[in-house]
Order: structure tokens, then sequence, then C-alpha cells
């Protein structure tokens, strides 16, 4: 029994056993073997297995098979043969009848050597700071690695940055805050501590004999910011105001303050406390000189219910400096979410262009103009895996792979080819940057040769959407064998029909763009 497995690649590891009779192999679910790997076409190549041999057939491939490094459309396989396809290498091999035996041993040692890296922990460090990174690295970083499987990196960094912003300015906001609360309480005991001294003040010789009842209160009607007050005995029997006369505290502040001056008789400090509804609860002694002993002791209490005009606009300008810090901080932080985003993204960005002129042979290795160290250990896996492909090919292989091969014979043929085309035409090279345009083409696009050689279709057209088609055409040419693309676009108000071709490079890449315009 013949079977393929993959020694390099992103599917490293796996095994494909093949039947008797043919087996395709391709990125299509229809395939008997799909390999979803990109470069891979829909259809790339077929194994026939017959009594006696293996065969092996290319399907068309858009980027080739190659087989022990030498590019082939039909070949006989045996044993131990390397198939290389894009990103990837499979191994043939011949399983004899012990093969029981074989695939139990290697399915054990497999499971030996399967090691998840996200569920592998270390065992903790002794020293105490490597034991605070061991357990954010090993315990709670896999909380989040958990949520990152469910959400892109990019929202899961927007929403930790949004929480870090609130709990910033929630930490930072909020003291000063309560600070100004504090200082707003204390100011209003103060005025109730004033109020009670002027009671007793303007009342001292009904104080001193005791007489509450002939207590004058009638300034205390006239504060604006006092929405109650009650004047008591000790026993709290209220002496004023008058409406509520002889009659026994019931509300709930005057009753806390009345448990508050029978707990403090000899002190002469003030009780303060935040009440519901936006109003600051006052209460105070009153204070009497007592002849007998020659020394003062409360005689009443006086419990005031507060509701100032500045409690209401300091709520109000907490609330909106805590909402203006607030948004000052998402602006920043969306500022930083940017700059943090595109400073992660960009090295991997120069990391997949590189990989894709590697592949195409104009690069021997991977370098990065980025201090990213974190990266350097995928970087030398890559250039791994790009000297494990060279290794597997010919000197003459490895020399075409090492040598960039030019553009320019391939695009110097292609102008030829426009000197007899009785048609508009535009050449690109590889890069799709333009080559060469013909008058006709130059009236109709707008791109003129002499301004615009060198440079890229997508800055020189004057149209994006028109650069688009453009490309996109390109694309399909060198992804299907070169051959004609056909696609539509109105140019100058009139509808043109637009045929790219292109022609494919030793490396199977494609190396230059034949456009032509045909009007509708």
């Amino acid at each position: 029994m013949y079977k393929l497995v993959v020694v390099g690649g992103k599917l490293r590891g796996q095994e494909f056993e093949l039947h008797d009779g043919e087996n395709t192999l391709g990125r299509s679910e229809d395939c008997d073997i799909h390999f979803p790997v990109n470069g891979v076409s829909k259809k790339h190549m077929a194994v026939t297995v017959t009594k006696d041999a293996a065969y092996l057939q290319d399907l068309g491939s858009s980027n080739g098979t190659f087989l022990n490094g030498k590019i082939i459309k039909r070949a006989t396989v045996k044993n131990g043969d390397k198939v290389a396809l894009p990103d990837s290498i499979l191994q043939v091999v011949y399983v004899e009848e012990k093969k029981i035996i074989i695939k139990k041993r290697a399915q054990e040692e497999d499971e030996d050597d399967d090691i998840d890296f996200m569920s592998d922990t270390p065992p903790a460090p002794e020293s105490l700071p490597a034991k605070v990174i061991w357990a954010f690295k090993y315990k709670l970083m896999p909380v989040f690695h958990g949520i990152n499987e469910e959400y892109e990196w990019r929202v899961l960094f927007g929403i930790l940055l949004a929480v870090l912003s609130v709990i910033t300015i929630t930490l930072t906001i909020f003291p000063v805050i309560q600070s100004s609360k504090r200082t707003l309480l204390l100011e209003t005991a103060e005025r109730g501590a004033h109020y009670a001294e002027e009671i007793a003040r303007t009342n001292a010789r009904a104080l001193e004999a005791k007489n509450l009842d002939q207590l004058n209160t009638a300034f205390m009607n006239n504060i604006k910011d006092v929405t109650s007050y009650d004047l008591f005995e000790l026993d709290g029997r209220i002496v004023r105001p008058l409406v509520r006369m002889n009659s026994y505290i019931t509300d709930t502040h005057s009753i806390k303050v009345k448990e508050w001056a029978q707990k403090t008789r000899t002190e002469e400090n003030i009780y303060k406390k935040r009440l519901d509804g936006g109003e600051i609860g006052i209460g105070k002694k009153i204070m009497a000189f007592n002849p007998k002993t020659g020394t003062t002791e409360p005689v009443g209490v006086i419990a005031i219910r507060f509701s100032p005009k500045s409690l209401a606009v300091e709520a109000q300008e907490s609330t909106k400096a805590y909402l203006e810090a607030l948004m000052t901080s998402f602006l920043v932080a969306i500022v930083f979410f940017s700059i943090v985003y595109y400073l992660t993204i960009k090295p991997l960005d120069e990391m997949k262009y590189q990989i894709e002129e590697a592949l195409r042979g104009k690069r021997r290795n991977l370098e990065s103009r980025f201090l990213f160290s974190e990266m350097n250990s995928l970087r030398s896996s890559v250039n791994s895996i790009l000297q494990r492909n060279r290794e597997l090919q010919n000197e003459e292989m490895d020399s075409e792979f090492a040598e960039m091969e030019s553009d320019e014979g391939y695009v110097n043929t292609l102008k030829e080819f426009m000197r007899g085309a009785g048609v508009p035409v535009v050449v690109l090279d590889s890069e799709k940057s333009v080559q060469a345009v013909s008058t006709d083409a130059e009236d109709i696009t707008g791109i003129r040769e002499s301004s615009s050689q060198g440079m890229s279709i997508s800055d020189v057209s004057r149209e994006k959407g028109f650069a688009g088609t453009i490309i996109e055409l390109c694309d399909n040419s060198a992804n299907n064998g070169g051959t004609n693309q056909e696609g539509e676009y109105e140019l100058q108000g009139n509808s043109y029909e637009i045929h790219v071709s292109s022609l494919l490079g030793k490396d199977n890449f494609a190396k230059a763009y034949y456009i032509t315009f045909i009007r509708s």
C-alpha cells in the first residue's frame, strides 16, 4: 500500500493513504485528498496506484509539481521519493505487510512527541519575581488566549484598552470627586454649628434657666438652604419649631442625632452625614452655662437638614468632569490602539512579502528592518523551510532559485508584439508596473508612457476601479497558466473589452502582462 506523508509545510505530519486507481490531490473538497494550502491548485496532481507501481501526474497546476527537485508532467514514483508543492513537501511511502506494527509504533511515538504548546506548563520557579511572571504567563494569560480563540486579536485588544481607560479614569477622578464632597460636607457642618451657637448666644438666659420653651429660633425660618430642623431636649421632646412643640421626634435624622448626643454628652463635636435626596444632615448640642457647677453642659440638641444648591452644582460638575476625562481617555486610547496595531502588523506584512519573494526565487532568506526579537524564532523557522526546499532540488534548480530571473526579456518580447498590434495595448512587468503604452491606449486610458514608465498601474491610473480590474485580470491569468482573461470597463464614455495574457518564467511565475482593449 502506498501513502503520502507530509514532511514539510503547513500540514506537516499528516498522512494520506492511496487507494488502488487514481487519487487526485488539490484544494477542492471534491479531490480524493483535500489539501487546503495556498498556492496549491484546486486539482493539482494525481497519483495512480496499480498492482506493480505508482504514477504521478500534474493536472495542469498553476505552480507546477516537482519530483525530487525536478518539475514533471508525468512520472513513476517509488518509495522515498519527495514531491514538492507550494509551501509543502510530501514523501511517497510504500508500506509492506508489517504496516500494522509499524503504524502502531509510529502512533505511539507521535503521541509521546505531540505536545500542545498552549497547555504545556513548565514548573513554577523558586524566586518571587520569576514566580510572578510565571503566574501571569501561564495562569492569567491562558484566559485571554481562550478569548482570542473566539474573537479577533484587534477586537480583544480594543476591548482591553477601553476597560483600561475606564479603570484609570475611575481611579484618578473619583478620589478628587470624593475629596470635594468631603470638603462640602465639612463646610455645611460648620454652618450648622454656627446656627447652633447663634441659638445659644441669643438665648443664653433661657438656656441657663433650662427654659427651652422660651427659645427664639425665628431666624432659622429665613435660611434658604435649610429644608427642616428639630430643636429638642435630650429626651427627644421638640421645643422648636412651634408647629411641632411638645411632640417627640420622629424624623430618622433627628433620631440618629439624639442617639449621637446621648453617647457624647460631655463633648462639643458635630454630627454630619449625607442623607438621601441630595441632602446633608447636621447635628449639634446646644450648650449652656451651669452656675452651680461653673461649667457648660448640653441642655438641648438641634438637628438640621440642609439642601444646599452647591451640592447639586457639585454633583453636576463632578459628572461632567468624569465624562470629559473619559472621552479624552477614549480618544487617546484610539490613537494608541492605531499606533500599536499598525506597529505590530507591519513586520508581519514585511515577512509575508519576503516569503512571496523567496517563493518566486527573488530572495534566499528573510530579513527584517524592524527590531522585533519575538519574531526571530518564526523567521528562523521559515528560513529553515526555504533552505530545506532548496536542498530537495538539484544544483540546476538551486541555481535558478538563487539567481533572480529578470522580467526584462519577457517585457521586451511583449513590446515587440505590441508593435504589430492593431488595437490599444499596455505592457506591465511582474510587479504590475507600466513598461509600455501604445498611442491608442494612451488616448483611452489617460496613461502616458513617458510619465508613468516604471510606476505601478494603481498609482498612475486616474480611476481606481480601472486599476483594480486590470490587477484582478492579471492575477487570474498568472494563476491559470498565463491564459487569456477577459473583463469589461467603460473608458472615455465607451465600453471596452479588456483582455489580459501573461508570460510565465522558468519558475512558473508571471514575468510580464499583455493587456489589449477592444471597443464593444
